[in-house]
């Protein structure tokens, strides 16, 4: 049984009186990943007699502006990148999602050159029959994401906006005019995150009951959260992990 908030608090030595972002950075210092966006919501909520989705979306945004960097070590966005009025929505699989990712692997390939060591479709519409939003998920691995220049003007001039960075990769999506089909993520060549988005891809194609598993994580996500993709995704965080432990215990050929 998950244990309620109060506890949790209790058990990270909170005090009752201590400031939401304040009280989730003590709670995220002992629990790591298991201290969600939510938690911070439902801090703020709480003393108004709120409930973490009565929250209007500019407040959630700005509580999750305050953690994120605290999550994601060096995470800032980019000025001119907000989009609005985008909502989270699962689909079941469609098949031509594997040609979509082949025609931004190609347009993505001559923008970069030698530049992009490897590209590889990830997310959920890289694994067959497993719904998703109807996104593709681009990671590309490069040397230096540090070395900006070399490869955002590129991804830029085919309709690609910096989004966000951080310590361990760069996100692109489409600007706000255009249509949000495509997701591209820059990690390092031969990095953990390369190896860990690659490793459940590959779990999620071999194992039906882990596809199961997340297809309803992320309807119950969306159900809740279809307006953040924050919450949305730390929604989805305990099935994830779920998920990559499982996948890392399976023994290496």
């Amino acid at each position: 049984m998950s244990r309620s908030l109060d506890d949790r608090l209790r058990a990270a030595g909170v005090a009752p009186d201590a400031v939401p972002i304040e009280a989730w950075r003590q709670l995220h210092a002992a629990e790591g990943p298991e201290a969600t966006v939510i938690d911070l919501y439902e801090l703020a909520a709480r003393p108004r007699g709120l409930s973490a989705h009565d929250l209007s979306l500019e407040e959630r945004r700005a509580l999750a502006r305050e953690l994120l960097p605290d999550v994601w070590p060096g995470f800032a966005t980019t000025s001119g990148s907000v989009r609005n009025g985008d909502l989270i929505e699962i689909v079941e699989y469609d098949p031509g999602w594997p040609m979509r990712f082949a025609r931004w692997r190609e347009a993505i390939r001559s923008a970069l050159g030698d530049t992009a060591r490897r590209i590889d479709h990830v997310g959920s519409t890289s694994v067959p029959g497993l719904a998703a939003k109807d996104i593709i998920d681009v990671q590309v691995s490069i040397d230096d994401i540090e070395a900006e220049s070399a490869y955002a003007p590129h991804l830029e001039a085919i309709g690609l906006q910096l989004r966000s960075r951080d310590e361990l990769h760069r996100y692109f999506r489409p600007f706000p005019a255009q249509p949000r089909d495509v997701h591209v993520h820059m990690c390092r060549i031969g990095s953990e995150w390369e190896a860990e988005h690659l490793l459940f891809r590959d779990f999620l194609r071999t194992d039906a009951g882990a596809r199961e598993a997340y297809a309803r994580a992320k309807r119950e996500a969306a159900a809740q959260w279809a307006d953040d993709g924050v919450a949305y995704t730390d929604a989805k965080g305990p099935v994830v992990r779920s998920i990559l432990d499982r996948a890392r215990s399976l023994p290496t050929a």
